[in-house]
């Protein structure tokens, strides 16, 4: 490797720049109580006992004040959705958080929402660092999203991917896919729990190369319609099955197609950032619940009646995701409630299938 002395203030700034980092937004509020935030990615960890982290800031940022007076911070682990909100709080604007979602965290300190991942500090030291100052903050409280973190090296944003599957992690994820001998157990238990479930229809769906593909449909003595085929592929957005996968598969293997859901999608007026930010929290309230739901107000265009709908995971030994567990009725039929009887059996049939092919 060749070394070239004396250098220039630009040539280290690009060579420095050769190092790929995450993207953070650190937070605090100054004892005006009013909040700030700068754009860094400066952030590193320091160590685990105690819990110490430390990041390091411009003396010539117009919010050096406010951190340095302030007993707290929040490190902020951008999402590879949010190049926007690193935009904006790299800028010398007067209220950065106007148009951005967040809530008051310890010390009152803002933590933005959608973030990959955040950590809240206590200020414990800083230390001069020639143009910048040096900040170590003890964690005390963390949050992971699941979500994956934005990237930044050479003066450009940057995706992440795994390294020992390369590009194609973004595509496949790293879930795995149902084996013929989990699909054969858990299509021999769907007749007896369509008997428990009583008159709707049950499908088993895989994650195909399309997104969510149904691969057996057990009727029942009245079946939501006579479109029951296999090989079906749902919505990954509008359907209870989409959802179910959106949720619970890796964020990698299904963030393409949503977002390309959402780009065609006419229902609403919203901008795509929108419509994502309303499908994230939709996803959020999945996850909480364990079960995705649509409910049906318009004739399904596979159906052709209105239908609602629930989807659960079936789950390997490892936790995984491997196949979704969908019940769908004429609307009319089927009370849209995530706690009541039916998505309750349901739930349970899932479990225990999920149990017989660990």
């Amino acid at each position: 490797m060749q070394t070239t002395q004396p250098f220039e203030a630009r040539h280290l700034r690009d060579v420095l720049g050769t190092f790929v980092t995450g993207v953070t937004v650190v937070t605090t509020r100054d004892a005006d109580g009013l909040a700030h935030g700068v754009t860094a990615n400066s952030f590193s960890s320091v160590s685990l006992d105690p819990p110490l982290v430390l990041w390091s800031q411009s003396l010539s940022s117009r919010s050096y004040p406010a951190f340095r007076d302030s007993d707290h911070f929040a490190v902020n682990i951008l999402a590879d959705d949010q190049i926007d909100i690193s935009n904006r709080f790299a800028k010398s604007i007067d209220d950065k958080f106007v148009t951005v979602s967040h809530r008051p965290g310890l010390g009152e300190v803002p933590v933005l929402d959608g973030a990959a991942a955040h950590l809240e500090c206590v200020k414990v030291a800083e230390y001069p660092g020639g143009d910048h100052v040096v900040y170590v903050g003890r964690v005390e409280r963390i949050a992971h999203s699941g979500r994956r973190p934005l990237a930044f090296g050479s003066g450009k944003y940057m995706v992440a991917y795994a390294h020992d599957l390369g590009p194609t992690a973004l595509r496949l994820g790293t879930s795995k896919a149902a084996d013929l001998d989990a699909i054969r157990l858990a299509t021999a238990r769907l007749p007896a729990l369509a008997e428990r479930l009583g008159d709707h229809t049950l499908c088993l769906s895989v994650w195909g190369n399309h997104g969510p593909t149904a691969i057996h449909w057990e009727p029942s003595r009245r079946p939501v319609s006579d479109q029951l085929r296999p090989g079906l592929v749902m919505s990954i957005t509008r359907s209870a099955t989409g959802r179910a996968f959106a949720a619970f598969l890796p964020q990698e293997m299904t963030r393409p197609l949503v977002d390309e859901d959402l780009r065609l999608s006419t229902e609403t007026h919203e901008s795509p950032a929108a419509r994502r930010a309303s499908f994230d929290a939709v996803l959020d309230e999945v996850r909480r619940r364990g079960i995705a739901n649509v409910v049906g107000s318009a004739p399904s265009p596979i159906h052709q009646v209105a239908v609602s709908a629930f989807s659960v995971p079936i789950r390997d030994a490892e936790g995984h995701m491997v196949m979704a567990l969908s019940l769908t009725s004429s609307a009319e039929r089927l009370a849209p409630d995530c706690d009541g009887p039916v998505a309750t059996r349901l739930a349970e049939g899932a479990l225990e299938i999920s149990g017989s092919i660990r």
